[in-house]
């Protein structure tokens, strides 16, 4: 019999270098709410403003099975900085996505999406056994497909229309991937980011 996606993922809290990623519940709402404090950074990802707009991206997270969303916490502040999530979590196909995730501006380039991403990477490839692990973004977000071309992954291609546009319109998706042959080259690398 197969497992369920959150009977495969667990709960786990992930801690790194730098940051802390512990699974979000109702009562982060307030402090995940004031990491957004530049909206306009967000032209391409839907994220929420306010503190009752994000209530509800967290009960919409928590109510989805194949999703676990994570606070991420600054471990030289202990602070929430962002949040991040697995999601289209398949442990059929041992594959899952890593998304929804954004910072407060101080914390963009500051080595938290790094280590953020090597723990989420790391336990799935060596705890979890996965053998693929992808990434979406809206084709014209910049930033975020730099970001995640840093990570060592391949950019798959465009779906088109495959989800809904911040801007009301259907977004093309950009789409990237790593499977888990490639993780050991790409862990190391990316080991040598988080290490002054």
């Amino acid at each position: 019999m197969t497992s369920l996606p959150r009977d495969w993922i667990g709960g786990p809290t992930l801690t790194g270098d730098r940051v802390v990623l512990t699974p979000v519940t109702p009562a982060d709402a307030e402090a995940l709410a004031a990491t957004i404090d530049d909206p306009a950074a967000f032209a391409w990802t839907p994220v929420p403003i306010g503190v009752e707009a994000t209530r509800q991206f967290i009960n919409l997270a928590l109510d989805t099975p194949n999703r676990l969303a994570f606070t991420v916490t600054d471990r030289r502040s202990d602070a929430i900085v962002g949040t991040t999530s697995y999601y289209e979590i398949s442990p059929t196909y041992r594959s899952l996505a890593i998304g929804f995730t954004w910072y407060t501006s101080s914390a963009q380039g500051a080595g938290v999406n790094p280590d953020a991403k090597y723990l989420l990477l790391r336990h799935a490839f060596e705890t979890l056994g996965a053998v693929r692990v992808v990434w979406h973004t809206d084709e014209r977000n910049a930033q975020s497909r730099a970001a995640i071309l840093k990570l060592g992954t391949t950019f798959e291609g465009l779906l088109r229309k495959h989800r809904p546009a911040v801007d009301g319109g259907w977004r093309t998706t950009a789409q990237y991937s790593m499977v888990d042959d490639e993780w050991p080259d790409c862990r190391d690398r990316l080991r040598a980011r988080i290490t002054p």
